[in-house]
Formats: structure tokens, C-alpha cells, sequence
């Protein structure tokens, strides 16, 4: 995304602002239908309150992680996909 020793130009910081919105709405998604999946039954139905207590907490302790996760691994995901100059400073491979 950088070019060599150059600053970006607003296509870049326009794909960088794309992915992390794509990042943090993409996590937000998985960690509710995690969140959700798990806690789910404890909110809809009556359940013994060890099991009910057990799940909320369950889910509150895997949907943060879950959604850190997420938005690291598509930020290096992104990050490595950008194009790397095999030689700064050359124009082509037989120079």
C-alpha cells in the first residue's frame, strides 16, 4: 500500500479505511452470533441458574475474543496482500 519512501495516495487510504470498517463489522457480526449461539439458550429459556450464570459468562468471556480475533486476522490478512517491491529502487528484474 505504501510506496517505497512515498506517502499514500487516497485510493490507498481509501482501501485501509474499507478494510477496517470491513474488520470491525465483520467482528462484530461473529461475535454476536457467538455470543448469541452460546448465551442464547440462558436468555430464552429457564434454565437451572448455575447453567444460566455459566453461559451468559461463557459467552461474555469468548465474544471479545472472538472479535479481536476477527479484526486481526483480517488486518493481517490485508496487510500482507499489499505488493512488495523485490528490489527498491529498480525498474525491472534485468537491471
Amino acid at each position: 500500500m505504501e510506496t517505497y519512501g512515498g506517502r499514500r495516495n487516497q485510493a490507498e487510504r481509501d482501501a485501509v479505511t474499507v478494510e477496517t470498517g470491513y474488520a470491525l463489522c465483520s467482528a462484530l457480526f461473529a461475535a454476536a452470533v457467538l455470543f448469541g449461539a452460546v448465551a442464547g439458550p440462558a436468555l430464552l429459556f429457564e434454565l437451572p441458574g448455575t447453567v444460566e450464570t455459566l453461559l451468559l459468562r461463557v459467552g461474555l468471556t469468548i465474544a471479545p475474543v472472538v472479535f479481536v480475533a476477527r479484526v486481526i486476522s483480517v488486518l493481517v490478512r490485508f496487510r500482507r496482500e499489499r505488493p512488495q517491491p523485490s528490489q527498491p529502487g529498480r525498474t525491472s528484474p534485468d537491471s
